[in-house]
């Protein structure tokens, strides 16, 4: 089982392929293509976003607490073998500053864990706590799959600051079953075709190089979440499965809880 802890600050931005065709020669002077950027070509990230049956989870991280915290099931292959193995992960954000926190484990173990507390195999003592903080999450939330994402991602990172990275994500397809990795019938494409997820992705203070990039090119910050849009779209649009009461018991909309 592996691990991985991460700790940083991230800002997201939309952006057309036209800018991203102007600023790409200019990032690449500063930093690299991502290994699994292969001959300059993206690849594929497959995510399973897990929630409650009242969508607790996205509704929270969705009133923009000063906390928030959400699980996640990864793979980077399009992965569907029982004894195949993916990421399990939990995202913390508190203040801008984000957290994640993972461990790999086989498919199969991954039902008994969320809904059992039954604990996947571990072979070191990080991954064993980490393990214990997802059972104390699923413990305090009843959760299951609930939306499908994937997106195909260009992915660099700073020459001087390996830690430093940018990505660039198109093609986002989402559904709200048949939770397996890979294309299905039901996917339903979350954003305008041309249109990318810009993240930028830091530990310290933005270089002043791509701070002047960034204002040059009219390139402002904009909050974006896959799940959080997805989940605001359906909403609005009733899509919804849910039962929530108000104190007296009767059946009220998200509006209630705004």
């Amino acid at each position: 089982m592996a691990i991985a802890t991460f700790k940083r600050y991230e800002k997201k931005y939309l952006i057309t392929k036209e800018k991203l065709d102007k600023i790409l020669p200019l990032l690449l002077e500063h930093m690299d293509l991502d290994p699994f950027c292969l001959n300059g070509n993206e690849y594929r990230i497959y995510s399973i976003y897990y929630d409650t049956d009242n969508h607790d989870v996205i509704r929270q991280n969705s009133s923009k607490p000063v906390y928030k915290e959400k699980m996640r099931i990864r793979s980077y292959y399009d992965r569907k073998d029982p004894e195949d193995k993916v990421f399990m992960e939990i995202k913390k954000k508190s203040e801008g500053q984000g957290n994640k926190r993972r461990i790999k484990l086989k498919i199969k173990e991954i039902e008994p864990f969320v809904n059992e507390g039954i604990m996947p195999k571990t072979k070191d003592y990080l991954s064993a706590q980490v393990a214990k903080e997802l059972k104390y999450y699923f413990s305090r939330n009843k959760v299951h799959p609930a939306l499908y994402v994937q997106y195909d991602r260009l992915a660099l990172f700073g020459k001087e600051d390996k830690n430093f990275r940018m990505t660039f994500d198109r093609n986002v397809r989402t559904r709200r079953k048949n939770f397996v990795f890979g294309e299905s019938e039901d996917d339903e494409l979350l954003l305008p075709g041309g249109e990318y997820i810009m993240e930028i992705k830091i530990l310290g203070a933005m270089p002043l190089w791509l701070t002047r990039l960034l204002s040059e090119n009219e390139l402002y910050s904009h909050g974006f979440s896959k799940y959080g849009v997805k989940y605001k779209q359906d909403a609005k649009e009733k899509r919804l499965i849910y039962h929530l009461t108000d104190a007296n018991g009767n059946e009220v909309g998200f509006d209630s809880f705004s």
